[in-house]
C-alpha cells in the first residue's frame, strides 16, 4: 500500500511542480496538461530523491531546496517528455 501514496502523492505534486517546471524552460513547449503533470510528478519524486540523498530531505517550514531540486528535475523531465513526443 505504501507505493499507492507515493505514486498518489507523486501526481498530486505534480500538478504544482508540472508547470513551475514549464514555466522555469523560456519560450513555448508543445506539451499537453497530462505530459505536463507527470513531468511534474517525475520531478517531484527525482527531487525528492536528491534532496534525501544530499541530507535536506527532513527540514521544518517549506523545504525550499527540495522544491527547487523538484522544479529543476521537473523542467529536465518536460524537456525530455518533449524530444521524445517530438514529431
Amino acid at each position: 500500500m505504501n507505493w499507492i501514496s507515493t505514486i498518489i502523492s507523486a501526481l498530486l505534486a505534480g500538478l504544482i511542480i508540472g508547470p513551475l517546471a514549464r514555466l522555469a524552460i523560456p519560450g513555448k513547449q508543445n506539451i499537453s496538461l497530462i505530459g505536463t503533470i507527470l513531468s511534474g510528478a517525475v520531478g517531484s519524486l527525482a527531487g525528492s530523491f536528491l534532496a534525501n540523498v544530499l541530507g535536506v530531505g527532513e527540514t521544518s517550514g517549506i523545504d525550499w531546496i527540495q522544491l527547487g531540486l523538484s522544479v529543476a528535475a521537473g523542467a529536465l523531465a518536460v524537456v525530455g517528455y518533449i524530444a521524445l513526443t517530438k514529431k
